[in-house]
């Protein structure tokens, strides 16, 4: 605690976003410079609470007071260091976290939280500034061979740590980049992709081989992957959209998020000139109130969108705390993302009945406003008689989360067992039914955060390393809840 008073002088500060009208004009990143003067005040305000809920607050276990710490004193080595000990991939979960460690923070009972995430964030770029962030190639090797099957944040974290630990790793993606949702699901104005190809350029020089455009269960089949590999690590992701099967469904111009960002995303990628969908001129509707739906809705912005409405069927969140949501758990409050600030209406509470359409595409949907209810355990949303509304859409999203993993032939083709939830089964060992197959992030534990991810990537990867070797050095911050298990 280098300043046992920072957090009684200085208030939370964070980075300035770029004006509106100066953002909309390209696809970067929205924030502007900040000072290393003005990060160190806000790492001073962390105190030295005597637990840092912060801590468990953090999936992976972030050393946060730590690196706090580290940065006031200006040791920036030794905070990259710190960070990298939890973290594989700082520099996306600081841009694309929700920060469930800032909900944590002691000081949040009264005050404004820590800037952690921005502090994390700041510690890893100023670590690749300055040369830092360089290959960790193993001592040893060990002849084993380990596949792993999705190249997203699960995937990757699995892979660069039995990398590290000496195995010969191979990453499939059946895409044409590696990234999984990081590459083609998230934004370039929440994360440009040099982020992410920096990171990819570390793991090559370690040793992580990458297999791009290869479907597993198509382009090889899963008994070769037995064949050729000790170990498989499936990390695939929950990628099936929940679908929304009202009258009208069929009509053209009715898309998932998926197949919709990505296209955007490859004009940036320099593939295409134009994207294959776009909201140019277009009345635009996104129904989902979540991340993903701010995606879309900061993808229409910078598009050229006449007018965007993001519905949700949820009331309106509370601005503070609610009791339901008491310290340190992750609260539901109302947020302002960057894209909520650039435009569009947010439409609370309201539920869509109908798509319209002329000619077989889509020029409207029909909706009305519900109310909340909780009976006998269940919720529902009873429609509101009189609140009937039609409103115009040339281009309407499906923004409303994801229900597991794709049924894909990979799945199929190795025999693993699903839960009744739709993801695919594990014990404590992070282990399927199958033998030498292991399961992680989103595919097993279903739709969940970035840092969810990683840290069940680590945690499987020291699991996977256990069972090749019979023990292991790879840490492991945590196992699948009861809720997950076989």
């Amino acid at each position: 605690m280098g300043d046992i008073k920072g957090f009684m002088k200085h208030d939370r500060q964070l980075p300035p976003r770029r004006p509106v009208p100066v953002r909309l004009r390209d696809w970067k990143e929205v924030y502007e410079d900040f000072s290393h003067d003005t990060l160190r005040a806000q790492a001073s305000r962390c105190m030295d609470c005597g637990i840092p809920f912060c801590n468990n607050g953090c999936p992976l276990g972030n050393l946060i007071p730590d690196w706090n710490d580290l940065v006031y004193q200006n040791h920036w080595r030794d905070a990259i260091d710190r960070l990298h000990a939890t973290n594989n991939f700082p520099e996306f979960t600081g841009r694309l976290c929700p920060a469930p460690c800032e909900a944590a923070c002691v000081l949040g009972i009264n005050e404004d939280p820590v800037t952690i995430k921005q502090v994390e964030v700041e510690i890893i770029d100023h670590a690749w500034e300055h040369g830092w962030v360089e290959p960790v190639r193993p001592s040893t090797l060990t002849g084993k061979r380990v596949a792993v099957v999705g190249s997203g944040p699960a995937g990757l974290a699995a892979a660069q740590q039995l990398t590290r630990a000496g195995h010969n790793v191979t990453v499939f993606e059946r895409a044409d980049r590696i990234g999984g949702l990081l590459r083609y699901g998230i934004p370039e104005f929440k994360m440009e992709k040099r982020h992410l190809d920096r990171r990819i350029g570390q793991m090559e020089a370690e040793g992580t081989m990458f297999r791009p455009n290869t479907e597993v269960g198509v382009d090889i089949s899963a008994a070769q992957l037995h064949a050729d590999f000790d170990a498989v690590v499936l990390a695939g992701g929950a990628t099936q959209g929940r679908d929304l099967p009202i009258p009208g469904r069929d009509l053209e111009g009715i898309l998932q998020a998926m197949e919709y960002l990505p296209g955007a995303n490859r004009v940036q990628e320099g593939d295409y000139p134009d994207p294959p969908h776009t909201s140019e001129g277009k009345d635009v509707v996104i129904i989902g109130g979540g991340d993903t739906g701010a995606d879309c809705l900061g993808t229409a912005h910078r598009q050229g969108a006449r007018s965007v409405h993001q519905f949700e069927i949820m009331p309106r969140p509370p601005e503070d705390r609610h009791h339901a949501d008491p310290w340190p758990t992750y609260p539901n409050v109302y947020r302002v993302s960057s894209a909520h600030e650039e435009g569009g209406d947010r439409v609370f509470a309201v539920n869509t009945t109908e798509f319209v359409g002329s000619d077989g595409k889509v020029t409207g949907l029909r909706c009305v406003e519900v109310e909340q209810k909780f009976a006998d355990g269940r919720m529902s949303f009873d429609p509101i008689a009189g609140t009937e509304r039609e409103y115009p859409a040339q281009l309407v999203l499906l923004a409303m989360g994801f229900v597991g993993p794709e049924r894909s032939p990979l799945l199929k083709e190795l025999g693993v067992e699903m839960t009744d939830r739709g993801n695919v089964e594990r014990n404590r060992s992070w282990r399927t039914n199958v033998p030498n197959v292991f399961v992680c992030g989103d595919m097993g534990r279903g739709q969940s955060l970035i840092v969810w991810a990683i840290a069940e990537g680590r945690a499987c990867a020291s699991a996977v390393d256990r069972a090749l070797m019979g023990s292991t050095l790879l840490p492991a911050p945590l196992e699948p809840t009861t809720q997950q298990l076989r």
